[in-house]
């Protein structure tokens, strides 16, 4: 598929509604049926889907029941998430609750044929990553993933420990696994002091992941908050988004579609339809721009 005809899937906060990463409640309050039906509406042909809502209709309808709406509306892209602490020692109490939330993840992927699978390196912190270490966790992930038929996305984040593609790269290489790579999103690029050119470094074996979005010159509160609750839609903010497209496509990008992730506190208390057809279009817009 050419780059300007890349299809477009709603990375699970573009379509979630009224929540938001950290919430007291990560399930979205609109039903799933309605966001596939929204999503498929103006164009996606992709979801992305957070472990509480997964469980919630785990618990409810089955997989069976998520895999008959996805496929019902078209969704042939599916992607779970979103793990952190695979990273922490066996003792660690956190590690105990990440691989419960592993194996539930690792279930909802087979069950969905999830193309990729979503992880976090550790959130807030400063010191300097153990590469080896993560890149052996890492791989055991990867492993773990693979007879799923699923890759293992780990995403860089400037509020992490792991703020810059050369980390992030230096963890995907060491772990050397086929079905692991790296989830690019622009904000975590720009917002993390990077410049578009640095994308070239990202070897096209593990560039598995795009997210798109838009923000302000200036950073709204702290970058957390930032990100959280100040995205904009695609195109509306200062971010080159045709220009991040292209080299991500010169440095070999080419997995079959782009993720649209939009989070801000205005946006989601929209109405469903309107959220889908503004994120469609806007992100769809920037694609043509760079390609056409």
């Amino acid at each position: 598929m050419s780059h300007s005809k890349m299809e477009l899937l709603a990375a699970y906060w573009t379509l979630a509604g009224d929540v938001y990463p950290g919430a007291p409640t990560e399930v979205s309050p609109h039903s799933l049926e309605d966001r596939a039906k929204a999503a498929a509406k103006v164009g996606y042909t992709g979801m992305g889907l957070v472990h509480a809502d997964l469980m919630h209709y785990a618990g409810t309808i089955g997989y069976g029941g998520v895999k008959r709406i996805l496929d019902d509306n078209g969704i042939r892209h599916v992607e779970v998430e979103f793990l952190g602490d695979w990273f922490c020692p066996a003792d660690d109490p956190r590690r105990k609750v990440s691989d419960q939330m592993r194996g539930e993840l690792m279930e909802a992927a087979a069950e969905l044929g999830a193309r990729n699978f979503k992880v976090s390196p550790a959130l807030f912190e400063e010191t300097p990553p153990d590469v080896p270490h993560l890149a052996e966790e890492f791989a055991l992930l990867c492993e773990q993933a693979r007879p799923l038929g699923t890759a293992v996305i780990m995403e860089m984040m400037p509020f992490t420990n792991v703020k810059t593609i050369d980390t992030a790269v230096a963890i995907i290489e060491g772990a050397n696994q086929s079905n692991g790579g790296l989830l690019l999103d622009i904000w975590h690029l720009v917002r993390g002091g990077m410049d578009y050119s640095e994308i070239a470094k990202i070897p096209a074996r593990y560039f598995k992941g795009i997210e798109l979005d838009d923000a302000d010159e200036q950073i709204v509160g702290t970058l957390f908050e930032d990100t959280r609750f100040s995205r904009r839609l695609c195109g509306q903010g200062s971010f080159d988004i045709p220009r991040f497209l292209r080299e991500a496509k010169a440095a070999g990008f080419d997995a079959p579609y782009y993720g649209v992730e939009i989070i801000n506190e205005k946006f989601r208390k929209q109405a469903l339809d309107v959220m889908a057809k503004t994120s469609f279009d806007t992100a769809r817009a920037e694609v043509d721009r760079a390609f056409n």
